[in-house]
């Protein structure tokens, strides 16, 4: 009717649920803050330790702002850059302060591994504190069936855990199918990698274990 007004329906606001991909980027974000402190205090500038590190100061830009995921090799590279070891770039993230280090779901480190491609995603859900690497844990997302992936082959024995989704690995000459719940332990100096991706999205937990890699079994 006419000269009526009508009442509004009021609408309640809803929370905003912080994507998992914002929350990587918040740890991205504190390992660059991090290495600007170090840069800061050695009085370098962003154009000294990005010629250091062998990358460009957009890229070093970017990083200590948190607007991209750095690689390991970068890591590495600005560590060496900055006079630090990686661990100390790292270890800042989540570390309270009896010394514990958790990092809540959906925050871990997203890095990028050499010979990685799209769909397929690493979290790093740990950093090491001291002068030795032991062990480095990986959440592994993989959600691209048409991917085709390459071969890994790296120091160490690694652990991998199915937690969801069903895939076929490579090791070697072997393949193995795994289902929630699987696992497989395997020296990372063998060739291997994703073969099939059977059932989508896949996600795994891969630790990769540093020190004396065993013998083979002849």
């Amino acid at each position: 009717m006419a000269g009526r007004r009508q009442g509004r329906k009021s609408v309640k606001s809803k929370p905003v649920a912080v994507a998992p991909a914002a929350r990587a980027r918040a740890s991205a974000g504190e390992l660059g803050r991090v290495a600007r402190r170090i840069r800061d205090s050695q009085g370098l500038t962003l154009a000294e330790v990005a010629a250091r590190a062998d990358i460009s100061a957009a890229m070093l830009s970017r990083l200590e702002t948190g607007r991209t995921s750095p690689s390991l090799e970068t890591i590495v590279s600005l560590a060496g850059a900055l006079g630090v070891r990686p661990s100390h770039l790292l270890q800042e993230i989540g570390v309270e302060d009896e010394g514990a280090q958790v990092v809540h779901a959906g925050q871990g480190l997203e890095v990028v591994r050499r010979g990685t491609k799209r769909g397929h995603t690493y979290h790093l859900l740990a950093a090491q504190r001291g002068p030795h690497k032991i062990f480095e844990p990986f959440l592994v997302t993989l959600t691209d069936k048409s991917e085709v992936f390459p071969g890994f082959e790296h120091p160490g024995t690694e652990f991998l855990h199915l937690l969801n989704g069903e895939i076929v690995y490579r090791l070697g000459r072997r393949s193995y199918h795994l289902r929630p719940g699987d696992s497989l332990t395997f020296r990372g100096d063998v060739a291997h990698g994703p073969e099939k991706l059977v059932k989508v999205p896949i996600r795994m937990l891969s630790i990769i274990i540093y020190g004396e890699t065993p013998e083979r079994v002849t």
